[in-house]
């Protein structure tokens, strides 16, 4: 155990109260420790970032050294490029490594090729205006010679045939002569995409008018959704526009790498397995968690706050094996709303219920643009400061939140409540915090006796089930620990 370790800070944003109203962090008060994943498990692959002065220049020399072997020989000087993005990359690790692959992305295709009309295309979910603010946060507006705009599934749409019918792209992200995929294997909504076809997904979503995208979250639901974004991707359009993906790896400790591909189907075997054992050993040690308080304290909507790795949202199913594609719905999709009755239970048996380990959750510090109702509804919830109980109250997707919630004044008030009342002084903090997660003493002391098992079991049991329900052969290991040295 050592002490805690310094959250993503507070950032300014239309999405979120004023960082100056955030007056104290969880991480700060009595009895807050850290823990790091390498302590926790062994077996974790070396990471570039975070590390020490040079950490981003470590990032940029992977990148480099990544995109220098791709094949880019179909840019010509008079082309134009896309550089699909999504937001999701800039809430990682403080968002910089992300930012700094985009960046690279661009240097080394002028070098290679000669062109020089490119421009970066970053998708977002429901918050329009998201990565308006990323690019300008980061400095990507003037590294793209000012052509770096945030695209959002209400803007113009193209058809795109499909061998499943007519689907919707968006015109903006498609307007250029190729296009350059850049993601990440961070696992993310693992509840939604269940880690099959996770690396295609944004061919459906981010890269998608609502129209199609709105298939994944409430026609289909989680397991079947991804093939939406495997027939866009394999589109005549899109396969004749598409030159190669580039992927920030990502572990839940850290960046590991960057993956750069003409296949990106190699891509994805690659991302499933780090998303499956990688992330799926913290996933099952959460799962493992037998009561304790959550606490959001980071610069998200509500559903994706940061804790090792994984988002609350994927906290909320983890009493179940999310992973496991044998169990076919999760305790939380908007899939999995549409089958609660007004009682506000479940008709479906097949459906679990929320993990019933969180006592408590303390909302500190999160965003609004996400339709949160359904956790504030399930799960007793204290939110700190009038300004942020007000900023849900105003926010459409969000107008019930406070209606299942309670106000505190101060964090510190909010924490002596929920003691008082979850009656556990387990608490996780889902703070973004780097390398490592913040927990209370005796959460952190629970967790060490548990990880040895879960890392056996994983090993043993878990992830060669998971990967064959995805056809990924566990041989990939020996190319990914040839990609990592």
């Amino acid at each position: 155990m050592n002490k805690p370790i310094m959250p993503i800070e507070p950032k300014p944003s239309q999405y979120g109260i004023d960082p100056s109203l955030v007056k104290k962090r969880v991480a700060e008060m009595p009895n807050m420790v850290s823990l790091q994943l390498k302590d926790l498990f062994e077996d974790l692959p070396p990471v570039i970032f975070p590390g020490g002065e040079n950490a981003l220049e470590d990032v940029r020399k992977a990148a480099r050294d990544s995109l220098m072997n791709v094949d880019m020989s179909m840019i010509m000087p008079e082309h134009s490029v896309n550089v699909l993005a999504s937001h999701h990359g800039f809430t990682l690790l403080g968002g910089h490594p992300y930012a700094e692959l985009l960046k690279m992305i661009r240097d080394v295709v002028v070098e290679k090729t000669g062109c020089e009309d490119i421009r970066l295309r970053a998708g977002v979910g429901m918050r329009f205006r998201e990565t308006e603010e990323y690019i300008k946060r980061y400095g990507l507006d003037e590294h793209y010679k000012g052509k770096a705009i945030g695209i959002a599934p209400i803007d113009e749409g193209l058809p795109i045939e499909t061998e499943i019918g007519t689907l919707y792209g968006l015109k903006k992200a498609y307007d250029a002569d190729w296009i350059i995929h850049s993601h990440h294997t961070d696992v993310r909504e693992v509840h939604f995409h269940r880690q099959v076809d996770k690396a295609v997904k944004p061919f459906g979503m981010s890269y998608a008018r609502i129209e199609t995208r709105s298939t994944y979250h409430q026609n289909l639901g989680p397991r079947a959704a991804n093939f939406t974004a495997r027939a866009l991707f394999e589109s005549e359009f899109v396969q004749k526009k598409f030159a190669f993906a580039s992927f920030l790896n990502v572990g839940p400790h850290g960046v590991i790498g960057v993956d750069s591909d003409n296949d990106l189907y190699a891509v994805n075997d690659r991302a499933t397995f780090i998303g499956c054992q990688l992330y799926g050993k913290i996933m099952t040690l959460f799962g493992e968690i037998d009561e304790c308080i959550a606490v959001l304290d980071f610069p998200c909507p509500v559903p994706y706050v940061f804790s090792a790795g994984v988002i609350y949202a994927n906290f909320c199913g983890a009493n179940d094996d999310l992973y496991d594609l044998e169990k076919p719905l999760p305790s939380y999709t908007w899939y999995t709303e549409a089958f609660y009755g007004k009682n506000d239970k479940p008709i479906l048996e097949t459906i679990p219920g929320m993990n019933p380990a969180i006592k408590m959750c303390v909302h500190n510090y999160a965003w609004l643009g996400y339709p949160s109702e359904f956790f504030s509804k399930h799960i007793p919830t204290v939110v700190v400061g009038r300004e942020q109980a007000d900023l849900f109250d105003t926010d459409p997707l969000n107008i019930l939140y406070m209606s299942h919630a309670v106000t505190c004044k101060t964090t510190e008030a909010a924490m002596e409540f929920a003691y008082n009342t979850a009656k556990t002084d387990k608490v996780i903090i889902f703070d973004g915090a780097m390398g490592g997660l913040n927990v209370s003493k005796s959460l952190a002391e629970y967790l060490i006796k548990k990880a040895p098992e879960v890392n056996e079991k994983v090993d043993k049991e878990l992830l060669p089930k998971w990967l064959k329900q995805r056809g990924v052969d566990l041989s990939i290991l020996d190319e990914l620990k040839y990609e990592l040295k």
